[in-house]
This record gives structure tokens, sequence and C-alpha cells, in this order.
């Protein structure tokens, strides 16, 4: 199976030397508060380098798209997928209206993001992640703040992300729930508590 990713002994702040392969399908960083688990997927989506070692990447789009930033407040949130889609060469715009409708986001779209709730931010990165095509989808925490329907939305595209055979999906959280638990998983990275 193709590698799309390999960390050669990187290490950054609290992350340990790490070395894996990592391949299409489902993968997870679990641990405990201030473990590195965010500063893990910055890693691998290139927003830093590590500071020992390196990571050779081998894919083409990532999805990496915090909901959170300030700085993105007064931005409409059909502006901020817009500018996000321009860099997804196989963005879907059917899976985007499917995941606009399962989530019931569609009403919130023409809002800027301080008028959403934490929740609805988050459903607005999901629905990005999942039409955005991407070789590479990472998602941290992402089913914080979420309504039980969503959440087993989420829990769907990534028992499909499991059996990808093209993509991988980086999923970082303090522990995996039931549903997810039990998916066959590429790598599983646990930082510790």
């Amino acid at each position: 199976m193709t590698v799309l990713l390999q960390l050669l002994n990187a290490g950054l702040g609290p992350l340990q030397a790490l070395s894996a392969d990592l391949r299409p399908g489902l993968s997870a960083i679990t641990g405990g508060e201030g473990r590195g688990k965010t500063l893990l997927l910055r890693l691998l989506a290139g927003e830093c380098s590590p500071a020992t070692g390196q990571i050779e990447r081998h894919h083409g789009a990532v999805w990496y798209a915090p909901t959170d930033d300030p700085a993105d407040d007064p931005v409409v949130a059909a502006d901020w997928l817009a500018a996000r889609r321009r860099s997804q060469p196989g963005w879907s715009e059917a899976a985007a209206t499917a995941i606009a409708d399962a989530l019931d986001l569609a009403q919130h779209l023409p809002k800027p993001l301080y008028m959403l709730s934490r929740g609805s931010r988050r459903k607005l990165g999901l629905l990005g992640a999942a039409a955005s095509g991407a070789d590479l989808v990472l998602l941290d925490q992402p089913w914080a703040a979420l309504d039980a329907r969503s959440c087993r939305l989420v829990d769907e595209l990534l028992a499909e992300a499991a059996d990808s055979p093209r993509s991988a999906w980086v999923v970082a959280d303090y522990a995996l729930p039931p549903a997810v638990a039990d998916l066959p998983l590429a790598i599983r990275v646990d930082l510790g508590d």
C-alpha cells in the first residue's frame, strides 16, 4: 500500500522522536492535555518543521483547517469554505451539499463565523474535510461540541475513511469513542496521559 508520509525520528516540543509510515486509511493520535496531539497534526500538515529528524511527504492535497482561529471570526462561513476549496483539486460539491444537509449547516453558511456556536464551527470544518477529496485529512477533536446526530455522522465518515485505498484520515483526541475504537487503524499513536 502507498506511503503518503514518513516520520523519520521527527520530534518537536513535547513530542519525542517519532518514526512511522502513514498509509491510506484511518489513523489515530490519542493522549492527555498538553501531550502534543495538535502539534503532531500541525507537523503532519506542514505548518511547522520538526526540531529533530525529518518528514518526507509523498501526497497531494492536505485538509487541516481548524475553525477556532479568532482571526476568522468576521469571515462569512461560505467564504471560509470557498477560500479553502481553492487548494483542494478533488473537492466534491455534491459531498459538500450532502454533508451540509446532514449537519443542518446550510442555514449557517451566510453567517460570519463569530455568529456560529463552537459546534457549528466544527461542523463547517467537517463539511470541508468530507468534501475536500484531499489525500491527507487531519481532524483535531472532531466530536467536541457536537450533538449526538452529528457525532454519528463523524463516526460514519471515519468508518468510510478506514476503508479508503487512496486517502489517509488522521484523528486526534483524548480517546476514541467506542464506535471508532474498533475500526482498523493504519497507525495508532498514543502520546500518554
